[in-house]
């Protein structure tokens, strides 16, 4: 049985999954005054001093889309786990509205709750939990024998889990005999066996050794590629969330301070606490080639009608030496020179386009990473193309433009 889940990476960019509005979480007894205090501006330490009350999130209000990989980091103390667990209410909000597909879960009877915690979600703490008296299998099924399921099915849902995380040969083996990393993808599986369509990890990587982390950070990427879910996690690793995230939230004494891609929040931070977070991060291992193509080089497109005489003067009156070819979908064909399509014309060559296109051209796929693709745009006489997964041409960079996008992300 193969794991299942209804969204697609498709999905991700316009679909939400999960959306917080004004949302506050208040510890302590005046909650009252010490959101009136919030309301009008004050800081937590003076709400703390006045009321005793602690301010756990601070007015959160943003959206989450399915099948991203979404990851809350902050300072400890930033609230970001309590941000977490108001997710699924293991920690009751104070006020503010939580939406799971469109529901708000803060009005939720009991019953209710604990459906919605059976059939779309599932929690990994960095603690790995396991019972030490229960073999693999019984608990990566744990969830699922709670839940009421019966043994057959629970058994089968539990090995696709295991197998899922490359466990499924270590299934009645005891947790005594298994290591840190594959304790941890026993709490996984446990977590995948009821089949989410949401995945809360609460740090669930920060207590393994920094290989074992890496490789857990694979193997979450790995199945999300297999089979998407929307998961939110929760790290202070920078690292991990630039590894792994498809968006950040960046949180400050309670409050979302900033949300976006990794390579929007490295080169558009919102204040100096965002900043110092990313002070010494290698931006080339951030941006992708897609996020630093330029579409300034000339295009021509391939299609019948249009002589290569007129190619030639478009790029003649542009002042260009060199022109994109493409077909009409925006596939990329080839970098043709004037002089090399001169010389094919002159000569009379059947497909005059095709034979001119420079060899030593060849496109950067737009998910590469800008530090693999730094020597290739050095050594290269010309714009290099880049192209997406369907080989449609998205744009070009140059040594100019990569050096500008560089020292303005620095």
């Amino acid at each position: 049985m193969a794991l299942s889940n209804e969204n697609t990476k498709s999905d991700a960019s316009n679909v939400i999954k999960v959306s917080l509005k004004n949302v506050y979480k208040v510890f302590g007894d005046d909650s009252g005054r010490a959101l009136e205090m919030a309301h009008a501006g004050k800081s937590k330490s003076e709400i703390h001093a006045s009321t005793g009350c602690t301010i756990g999130v601070d007015d959160a209000s943003f959206d989450i889309m399915a099948g991203e990989t979404f990851v809350i980091m902050g300072l400890s103390g930033s609230g970001k786990s309590t941000l977490l667990r108001l997710l699924n209410r293991l920690i009751e909000p104070t006020t503010g509205a939580i939406e799971i597909d469109g529901r708000d879960i803060t009005k939720m009877s009991k019953r209710e709750l604990i459906q919605l915690r059976r059939r779309d979600m599932s929690m990994v703490f960095q603690s790995f939990a396991l019972l030490p008296n229960r073999n693999v299998l019984n608990n990566a099924a744990f969830g699922l024998e709670v839940s009421g399921i019966s043994e057959a099915e629970r058994t089968e849902k539990a090995l696709a889990a295991l197998d899922a995380v490359g466990l499924k040969d270590y299934a009645y083996s005891m947790p005594d005999e298994l290591s840190g990393g594959m304790k941890q993808r026993v709490g996984l599986a446990r977590a995948l066996a009821s089949e989410p369509t949401i995945l809360l990890m609460d740090e669930a990587f920060s207590a393994l050794d920094p290989l074992i982390r890496t490789e857990m950070q694979d193997e979450l990427m790995r199945l999300q590629s297999e089979n998407t879910r929307t998961v939110i996690f929760v790290s202070h690793d920078l690292d991990e969330a630039m590894r792994i995230g498809d968006r950040i939230c960046i949180m400050q004494h309670g409050r979302v301070v900033q949300v976006g891609t990794p390579d929007e929040i490295v080169s558009k931070p919102a204040n100096d606490y965002v900043r110092s977070f990313f002070r010494n991060v290698d931006v080339s291992q951030v941006f992708k080639a897609g996020d630093i193509a330029r579409r300034t080089q000339l295009t021509i497109i391939d299609r019948q009608g249009v002589s290569v005489a007129a190619a030639l003067e478009q790029m003649e009156q542009s002042g260009r030496d060199v022109a994109i070819v493409i077909g009409r979908d925006r596939r990329y064909h080839g970098m043709v020179s004037q002089d090399a399509l001169i010389e094919k014309v002159k000569a009379k060559v059947a497909e005059p386009y095709r034979n001119a296109f420079l060899q030593d051209v060849q496109p950067i796929a737009s998910a590469e990473s800008v530090s693999n693709v730094l020597g290739r745009v050095a050594e290269s006489r010309w714009p290099v193309p880049v192209v997406d997964e369907l080989g449609r041409y998205v744009g070009s960079i140059s040594k100019s433009s990569l050096l500008e996008t560089l020292d303005r992300a620095g």
